[in-house]
């Protein structure tokens, strides 16, 4: 699969994604993270397909906080460009989940061990060695900080995190739901049909959800709401979840309550 997010001009990201592209390890960490998560243990996406759907995300709501004059702080720390940022939050999305190569636990925490070196083989020539090492620290933060276990400090991790979670449209549900995984967070991911970004009117960004049944509501007042707090975030997202069409869809027949 190839990864590709649009480039607007930033030549910094078209190199880098360039790169990405023709890099074997991370294609491969790519390749793994999905056969741990989803082979293994029934989970949804985590490899190739999830990472480039977070990066757009991300890329998307960045944007249109500049736009409406939000700082990112690789700007504002380090008299960094918006295009640096940009590299940042793509980077740390293409590689917030490689550590779900190896384990489920601390995956945020395993995964920074390796994504170091890919991260210097990534940007090499393209930065100075002290550019490169912001760009290094900027990232594994954003990495850390896209779990519940450690809280984003900057505008990019933020927006990393809530961009994690906003990819929950039903097709990444299938695999869980279909293994038996008959549950709230199956169910509910399986009623999220679309996620649209745009700009809002009340505040910068509009998060539109469109559901089929109301079960998912749970993705968005509980898991998008705990990925919102404490991001950063919070003042500059409108969030709007809408039920399409006349009728609400059936998900399932029946559910027994197991392990009582």
């Amino acid at each position: 699969m190839i990864f590709s997010v649009p480039y607007k001009g930033n030549r910094k990201l078209e190199r880098l994604v360039q790169k990405m592209n023709r890099n074997h390890s991370l294609q491969t960490y790519w390749k793994c993270s999905n056969v741990f998560a989803m082979s293994r243990m029934g989970f949804s996406d985590h490899g190739p397909t999830h990472v480039k759907i977070v990066a757009n995300i991300a890329l998307r709501i960045l944007r249109i906080l500049v736009k409406k004059g939000v700082v990112p702080n690789v700007v504002k720390d380090y008299n960094m460009s918006n295009e640096d940022a940009e590299v940042v939050v793509v980077l740390a999305s293409s590689l917030h989940d490689i550590g779900m190569a190896f384990t489920r636990d601390a995956h945020e925490e395993y995964g920074v061990a390796f994504a170091a070196r890919l991260i210097d083989d990534l940007l090499a020539g393209e930065y100075t060695e002290e550019e490169r090492v912001i760009i290094q620290c900027e990232v594994i933060h954003a990495m850390l900080s896209h779990h519940k276990t450690h809280r984003p400090l900057t505008i990019e991790a933020g927006i990393v995190r809530v961009s994690d979670a906003l990819d929950m449209e039903k097709g990444r549900a299938r695999i869980p739901f279909a293994s038996g995984k008959v549950n709230i967070h199956s169910v509910s991911a399986l009623s999220i049909e679309n996620v649209q970004v745009m700009e809002g009117k009340e505040k910068p960004v509009e998060i539109k959800i469109t559901m089929s049944n109301s079960a998912g509501i749970f993705q968005v007042d509980e898991l998008l709401r705990q990925k919102v707090k404490n991001s950063l975030l919070e003042d500059y997202l409108r969030i709007v979840g809408v039920i399409s069409g006349e009728r609400e869809k059936r998900i399932f027949k029946e559910f027994e309550v197991s392990e009582l």
